[in-house]
């Protein structure tokens, strides 16, 4: 609920209202309104955050007799309390029991250090388009101007289709790029194309510790790939379900995308983007690579509110 909703509340309380009154006037379930009440009762505020500056005194009973408020005040004010406007970070969508096992997992390996996080590979599969915006375009043009045709960034459908690669990635080295092609990743093709042609060679690699990370995609967790995975002795790192933010090779596939973005030809075709994916896969440094473990610490470190 927001702030202003919430002192609503309370003016009309405090005028003697009650709260079947209040929910109809305001167009809102009871129970909101007593939670509303329950919370100013309990902490004289209307929000559970105390770093905001509508929690100022001064502000809440301003808010509370009705007095309208100067927007460049409260952003001068929230500036003052070092609350500045920001675009908001994005994020899966969590249950209460995907929060609980993303905190196990934090609690469980956030003190692993690279003697540990060596032993893992990481794999994801992820998806490109020829013409994927990123977002960042911008264009200098004058007031009526917007849908000149130099001002027009031309799109095409679906951006020209796409193209959906798996690989993986550790400490010392990186895999082959695995294309997607002909179909969806279906649970036999994951055994074959992926598990089977690139994990199981892999593993001798890094020896008798090696551990492999896969997230809960359907498709990687039927009977027929934890069966297959048992059979050739590969073990599994537990990870967390709905939590691409822990893998670093998320990290991987943003630095792959701005690397093809930036090329001097820009591929506009399927097969331009294929060749484009290799080469660039190919020459992306392994000492950026090395850093994401660290980037996992940060994560998990930072991410403690996301618990």
């Amino acid at each position: 609920m927001v702030p202003e909703i919430a002192a609503q509340i309370v003016a009309l309380n405090n005028n003697g209202r009650s709260v079947r009154y209040s929910a109809q006037h305001i167009n809102i379930p009871r129970s909101t309104v007593q939670d509303a009440l329950s919370r100013f009762r309990e902490t004289h505020g209307f929000t559970r955050r105390p770093d905001l500056i509508i929690a100022d005194q001064q502000l809440i009973e301003m808010t509370v007799f009705c007095v309208f408020l100067y927007s460049p005040t409260v952003r001068r004010r929230l500036k003052e309390r070092g609350l500045s406007a920001k675009p908001p970070a994005t994020g899966p969508r969590l249950t209460v029991g995907h929060r609980r096992a993303r905190r196990e997992f934090a609690h469980q390996y956030v003190n692993w250090g690279d003697n540990e996080w060596k032993n893992v590979l990481f794999t994801d599969e992820s998806r490109f388009n020829p013409r994927s915006p990123d977002g960042c375009d911008k264009v200098w043009r004058r007031p009526g101007e917007r849908y000149s045709q130099c001002c027009i960034s031309p799109r095409t459908g679906c951006n020209g289709g796409s193209i959906t690669i798996w690989a993986g990635i550790s400490l010392e080295t990186y895999t082959d790029l695995v294309f997607v092609e002909n179909g969806a990743m279906t649970a036999h093709r994951y055994v074959l194309e992926c598990v089977e042609s690139h994990v199981v060679p892999y593993a001798p690699f890094i020896g008798e510790n090696f551990i492999f990370m896969d997230d809960n995609a359907r498709p990687h967790m039927t009977r027929i790939v934890v069966r297959y995975l048992e059979q050739v002795g590969i073990r599994l790192l537990p990870w967390s379900a709905n939590s691409p933010d822990f893998n670093p090779i998320e990290h991987v596939w943003g630095f792959l995308g701005k690397r093809v973005r930036r090329r001097q030809l820009r591929p506009e075709t399927l097969n331009g983007l294929r060749v484009a994916l290799q080469e660039e896969w190919a020459q992306i440094p392994q000492s950026y690579i090395q850093s994401m473990p660290n980037r996992l610490r940060v994560t998990l470190n930072s991410n403690k509110s996301a618990f």
